[in-house]
């Protein structure tokens, strides 16, 4: 009898230390995965002509000691020759799948003003939040990874989709600023033969 209680305790544990492993590599080659996903984000981003730039989060950027938030997240940011510039999260520009700030610059919704930041507003108006700033004094916004003072104000979707502020803002009156998103964002526009 204490010999199989025995041998099952070690079947047990030997089980145990199989989940344990399986779990760990699970977790190693979801790491994999995601490190390709990015580098292949990254790549198609520089093929259609932009700059990967690494942003972290920041509150209060309009005072001189802003307060930096946990993460990072990758931009693509495209620049046409009369140097305006447009910004895409990463992973807004390459899923080929909708995404509300894909919809929201699709959709060109007129702006109905308001007073503070027009593309603040008008990421709120189309159900965004500028999270970091944009109607309150204090500001904020994504930090360049290597440069403190280079704010910038995204319109960031429920779904975690983002465009930079801005260039919702100007594109909702037909002004494109650095690109025009629908040459390279993967989901192409649904609203194509309505405007």
């Amino acid at each position: 009898m204490k010999l199989l209680a025995g041998r099952m305790v070690i079947a047990a544990s030997f089980a145990a230390a199989l989940l344990l492993l399986s779990g760990t590599a699970a977790r190693a080659q979801s790491s994999n995965e995601k490190i390709k996903s990015d580098n292949q984000a990254s790549a198609y981003c520089v093929q259609t002509g932009g700059v990967v730039e690494v942003r972290k989060p920041a509150y209060g950027t309009n005072g001189s000691d802003p307060l930096l938030l946990s993460g990072t997240k990758q931009f693509c940011r495209y620049t046409a020759s009369d140097k305006s510039s447009i910004w895409v999260l990463l992973s807004t520009l390459t899923t080929p799948k909708p995404t509300l700030a894909a919809l929201a610059y699709y959709a060109q919704e007129p702006y109905q003003g308001g007073n503070g930041s027009p593309g603040s507003l008008y990421c709120t108006q189309l159900g965004g939040t500028d999270l970091f700033g944009g109607i309150n004094a204090a500001g904020g916004g994504w930090l360049l990874q290597d440069d403190e003072t280079n704010v910038l104000d995204t319109c960031i979707f429920p779904d975690e989709s983002s465009i930079d502020s801005y260039g919702l803002f100007y594109h909702s009156d037909n002004i494109i600023r650095g690109i025009d998103l629908s040459t390279v964002l993967k989901y192409a526009n649904p609203y194509a033969s309505k405007h």
